[in-house]
């Protein structure tokens, strides 16, 4: 499976798309591409990407408005509560999520980019 959860609306997710070439290929139906503001992650896609990073706080953005507006900054969060805020705010998710096969990556820092772009 080739798949990345992303955010339309971030131009980040779509820089990141651009550079890694995912956006050409996801063009020419070798990666399926599922915008999260418009199609939300359903507990099944979530717990599959669980299984392969190992807990749903990895998935967690901490850097997320909502983080610090909804007080959780400020709370002892267990990972059904990371699963729970994930699946109820879109926002939650730390983006974008490329899945590549049986490999994983999460967020947007320089090093998963690149660990993205060698895998491609």
């Amino acid at each position: 499976m080739k798949k990345v959860y992303f955010l339309g609306t971030c131009s980040t997710c779509r820089t990141i798309l651009e550079e890694t070439g995912i956006a050409e290929l996801a063009a020419k139906g070798k990666f399926q591409l599922q915008d999260i503001k418009n199609e939300k992650i359903s507990p099944e896609q979530l717990d599959e990407m669980k299984g392969m990073a190992g807990s749903y706080e990895s998935l967690f953005s901490k850097r997320a408005i909502k983080y610090k507006e909804w007080g959780l900054k400020e709370k002892m969060l267990t990972e059904k509560d990371f699963r729970n805020y994930v699946l109820q705010e879109y926002t939650f998710l730390k983006r974008p999520v490329i899945i590549v096969e049986n490999a994983i990556f999460i967020g947007s820092d320089k090093k998963t980019v690149a660990a993205v772009k060698s895998t491609l």
